[in-house]
């Protein structure tokens, strides 16, 4: 068939994940990206947990989603001779003595990816905690920091971004065409995050928007290799001995600014749990996609057979946005079906409503 192209609006995990296809089926494309400092993308940890909640419950599709997950950031970071994610696990202090025997119930049942700590002396030196660690291992990282911009000047070299907000009064979406501006092309694909719940061909789906902070610290004298979880997590970001100490939800909020709040509980608990100095670098917070059903919002609008959408990934961007981002791409390409749990066709009688 005929290559289409294909108007891309927005790079954060999931517009940079689906460029990425385009790019690896031939496909033309551009981006359209205003470069915000406080999204989502650029404030997240990048962390990709394989069980999650109390319950310690694997996650959604695990066994499809982390190995291609790993597969397409290794491919992604080979091609722009990044890392672009890194393999460790996770060390689970346990706050209670009920969480640990929630999590020595999962390991009974021989549930995945967890066990308990072999060697867990050396973190005395460390951390203060009273009812043992457990390990939740394959984890990653994926370096966003680093991949996020050296994809985006990737595209600029091959002419294949536009740094501007987009506008959507500029937009013309005919049955066999869309045009932005001067730009004409088969499709239009929303990768826009939380101005989704905005987008006039998307705003009727089921958004559940939720607020995350995180506080940067350095601490120097930290093992590096592991993410450390308590009442928060504690993630290596970026640097060497810089971690990432977050996070919360809040479902109502106000803006999408740091709070005070959050900074002056994260010290308590820091100073409480680490036994190593650490110094405060920044403060971050953002506005995630998140849906009420907890599935992301892929495929092609009901009506508008040349508009999508690659959104609704919430916390689990970086974890999902590969496998989501490959499916729609195959979708376009090939026809090949979408996921029913994340395909936006669940959705068709809301996204088919008279806009008034």
């Amino acid at each position: 068939m005929d290559s289409k192209k294909i108007i891309i609006v927005g790079q954060g995990v999931s517009g940079t994940l689906f460029s990425w296809f385009c790019a690896q089926h031939n496909l033309d494309f551009i981006i359209i990206d205003n470069a915000l400092t406080n999204s989502p993308s650029k404030t997240a940890a990048g962390l990709i947990n394989p069980v999650t909640g109390r319950r310690v419950v694997t996650v959604w599709m695990d066994d499809i989603i982390l190995p291609f997950a790993e597969k397409t950031y290794k491919e992604i970071g080979a091609q722009l001779g990044i890392e672009a994610i890194s393999k460790m696990n996770i060390v689970d202090f346990f706050p209670n003595p009920f969480m640990k025997e929630s999590f020595l119930k999962k390991m009974s049942l021989q549930a995945p990816y967890i066990s308990l700590a072999k060697d867990e002396p050396y973190l005395n030196e460390y951390f203060n905690y009273e009812f043992g660690t457990g390990i939740i291992e394959p984890a990653y990282i994926v370096h966003l920091q680093q991949l996020l911009p050296a994809w985006r000047k990737h595209l600029l070299s091959e002419n294949k971004f536009i740094e501007q907000s987009f506008n959507f009064n500029r937009l013309q979406v005919s049955d066999h065409s869309v045009q932005y501006e001067n730009i004409v092309a088969d499709l239009v694909v929303f990768c826009d995050g939380v101005e989704g719940s905005e987008n006039p061909y998307f705003h009727l789906l089921p958004f559940a928007l939720n607020k995350g902070e995180a506080i940067i610290i350095e601490a120097p004298e930290l093992p590096v290799g592991h993410i450390y979880k308590k009442s928060m997590t504690l993630a290596p970001f970026g640097e060497p001995g810089i971690f990432w100490a977050g996070t919360n939800y809040i479902w109502e909020f106000d803006d999408h600014l740091p709070t005070e709040a959050f900074r002056k509980s994260t010290e308590q608990n820091l100073n409480s749990w680490l036994k190593v100095p650490y110094k405060i670098l920044d403060h971050k917070a953002a506005v995630r996609p998140a849906t009420v059903e907890r599935r992301p919002f892929v495929g092609l609008h009901p009506l508008y057979k040349n508009v999508g959408i690659l959104n609704g990934m919430g916390t689990k961007g970086c974890s999902l946005a590969p496998y989501f981002a490959s499916q729609l791409v195959q979708h376009i390409v090939h026809q090949q079906p979408l996921e029913k749990e994340a395909d936006i066709a669940r959705h068709a009688r809301i996204l088919s409503r008279p806009q008034a």
